[in-house]
């Protein structure tokens, strides 16, 4: 899983990267077919940001989260996108078996 970070109006440190990178690779216990993982953090005054854009076999998932932690920024944007990833997982595995996907 290529994982691409980048900083705006921010240092991004070992421990930044290593942290992203730590929460992130939970994502493929999921789903293994990660091609590329995309990830910006930014500072606007008080408000820290984390942005993150997954492509997968036949869809892109867009992530974004925001609080006053960094590092609490990243774990909502880890769970949003684990949360997303798994939804996919079960419409690609419903049309697979062909029973299509109720309330969708």
């Amino acid at each position: 899983m290529p994982l691409n970070i980048t900083g705006h109006h921010i240092e991004l440190t070992d421990s930044l990267r290593d942290y992203v990178n730590q929460k992130l690779t939970r994502l493929t216990r999921h789903y293994d077919n990660i091609t590329q993982v995309q990830v910006t953090l930014s500072v606007e005054k008080e408000r820290k940001q984390a942005a993150s854009t997954l492509k997968i076999a036949g869809a892109e998932l867009h992530g974004n989260a925001e609080s006053d932690d960094m590092y609490a920024a990243i774990d909502a944007l880890a769970d949003k996108l684990d949360r997303q990833l798994l939804k996919h997982k079960e419409k690609t595995q419903a049309r697979a078996k062909g029973t299509g996907t109720a309330g969708v």
